[in-house]
């Protein structure tokens, strides 16, 4: 299977995915089950963050090579897609998919438990979506859609 990275870059996997096991969860928890993963979606819907430098230089602190792999297999998994930045072909802007933006109630759910369980900050953020889940993801996807109309 190949899957295209951004023109003619292509990432080669060999034979078909190895799983431990058929289960959806897993499959999910394999794909997105480091904080990095998620916390690069999160920053995509809500900040509209989509390149290397934005993400690198997010609070959280994260390494350049975690962030290179973390980015990659986004892409491999389908998640995320590249293109090539007009005004340096150098730099690579990232987009979420469909399938990536189709993560926004899972993100919204996991912002909804941690703040129910958990001391966390950004209680605006959490506000606004116990105030009204369904619009806040609508927003999501309306800016989603915007974005990736260009």
């Amino acid at each position: 299977m190949q899957v295209e990275i951004s023109g003619s870059e292509k990432i080669v996997k060999k034979g078909k995915s190895k799983r431990r096991s058929e289960c959806p969860l897993n499959a999910s928890v394999e794909m997105l089950g480091d904080r990095w993963s998620l916390l690069i979606i999160r920053d995509m819907m809500l900040r509209g963050w989509r390149t290397f430098k934005e993400f690198l230089e997010g609070y959280e602190g994260i390494a350049t090579n975690i962030l290179a792999d973390r980015l990659r297999k986004l892409v491999a998994y389908g998640i995320l897609t590249t293109d090539r930045d007009p005004s340096d072909g150098r730099r690579l802007i990232y987009s979420l998919t469909a399938k990536g933006i189709d993560l926004a109630p899972v993100l919204t759910e996991m912002v909804l438990w941690a703040a129910a369980h958990e001391p966390t900050g950004n209680q605006a953020l959490v506000r606004q979506m116990r105030k009204d889940k369904e619009k806040f993801m609508a927003e999501v996807r309306e800016r989603w859609a915007q974005r990736h109309a260009k």
